[in-house]
């Protein structure tokens, strides 16, 4: 089968060629590794070396063996020890993929490869792709990194927080604006209360053309000065498998915090427990506050984080975490029970990332969904309106069903 270039192939070779790209292992006549003859062009060849680098299970280093005659060779390609060849890799993968595949792969050669140690090296973190996972995977080596790779470590993660306030900061800031403005309003005024303008252009389409005269069916007043601010808790457990939902944590908790109107507390944990409200100016300094990975103790995050709600009407608490806790399972849910008590609306997420169904302890989540707390997954695109509905005291289960989130029940599996 000769060359083409996939623009010219027939959709029968086109499948051909995806079956290639997807098995490897051609043989010395050309063929796939199913057998079937599919020569690769020069675009695709580079794809198939890129991939084989990643998947193939070779060592990296970029040179193929001549097979033997009538065998399969095994692709010799791959990284070795070599920083300059991994960088190389990354450079040929961002030309070759589209930027959601280029993502997948570079999470994919930090697990398969083990290749934690290089990302150490300033000379490659200077060819990483910016993302969440990426940003992750450098803020649980910050403690092993030299100065100088530190340093750019940093400006990789505050490129991903960039990218991600320009997408995410404004849809919650107005979100949550729009529901304190709400929740100050006075719908039930007293005649010395009412707004008599605002009133009036509310009721415009109840004129009466014969009477002439407005007649109001609905009363709007004047706001009422809160006694005391509304807040937000984001408690997070930051054991290796929450890292994405750690991140956009830090970075919502840094926008909740740039709100006048609203308390912000971000609260991180492991076996020990930090409080990082203090730094949330910066959401990089927030970042590189957390220490991704170990184990987690929620009751003891729990017990701080009581002393946090001073006014718990007024309160709404987030737990972001897997519910893995073991020996102590009963004291996290008595715990988070006891502040639904105070008043506070308590919200379980699952994850907070783009990952899709999480891995959590479903017998857990069980429980505290039958104490009435609602608990499931949360994109990142879903937590602006989230926060919005919470804050204004609305039923959360409801608005999660309204959007297709489906929330745990006792017995029954969570996600999002």
């Amino acid at each position: 089968m000769t060359e083409a270039s996939p623009q010219a192939l027939t959709p029968e070779q086109e499948r051909l060629r995806r079956w290639r790209l997807l098995l490897g292992g051609e043989t010395s006549r050309g063929e796939s590794a199913d057998g079937i003859g599919c020569g690769l062009g020069e675009h695709d060849r580079r794809l198939d070396v890129a991939l084989a680098s990643l998947y193939d299970g070779a060592p990296f280093a970029v040179k193929t063996e001549k097979p033997q005659k009538g065998r399969k060779s095994h692709r010799n390609v791959g990284f070795g020890q070599s920083a300059p060849a991994v960088a190389a890799w990354l450079g040929e993968v961002r030309d070759l993929f589209p930027q959601s595949a280029v993502q997948v792969m570079q999470q994919d050669a930090v697990d398969r490869l083990n290749l934690k140690t290089m990302l150490l090296e300033p000379e490659l973190m200077e060819h990483l792709q910016p993302d969440v996972h990426m940003a992750a995977t450098l803020i649980s080596l910050k403690d092993a990194m030299p100065d100088a790779a530190k340093a750019l470590a940093r400006q990789v993660v505050a490129r991903v927080v960039d990218e991600l306030q320009t997408r995410l900061a404004e849809p919650l800031r107005s979100a949550v604006t729009g529901s304190l403005n709400r929740s100050q309003r006075n719908l039930r005024p007293r005649q010395n209360e009412v707004d008599w303008g605002r009133t009036l252009l509310k009721n415009l389409r109840t004129y009466d053309p014969e009477r002439r005269t407005v007649i109001p069916e609905r009363l709007v007043g004047y706001g009422r000065a809160r006694r005391q601010l509304k807040a937000v808790t984001l408690c997070v457990d930051q054991s290796g498998s929450m890292a994405s939902s750690v991140v956009y944590a830090g970075i919502f908790g840094a926008v909740l915090a740039s709100l006048p109107a609203l308390k912000t507390n971000v609260v991180v944990y492991d076996t020990t427990v930090v409080d990082l409200t203090d730094h949330l100016a910066d959401p990089v300094d927030v970042l590189f506050g957390v220490q991704l990975g170990g184990g987690n103790d929620t009751p003891l995050a729990l017990r701080y984080c009581k002393g946090l709600l001073t006014n718990p009407e007024e309160h709404t608490f987030v737990l972001i975490s897997d519910l893995y806790e073991g020996s102590g399972s009963a004291e996290m849910i008595r715990r988070l029970n006891e502040f639904r008590n105070m008043g506070a609306r308590v919200i379980v997420l699952l994850a907070l990332d783009d990952d899709g169904t999480p891995s959590y302890d479903h017998d857990n989540a069980g429980k505290l969904a039958t104490l009435g707390i609602p608990v499931f997954a949360c994109t990142p695109d879903f937590f602006p309106d989230l926060m919005a509905t919470a804050l204004q005291g609305a039923d959360i289960g409801a608005w999660a069903a309204s959007r297709g989130i489906v929330t745990a029940r006792a017995g029954a599996e969570a996600g999002g």
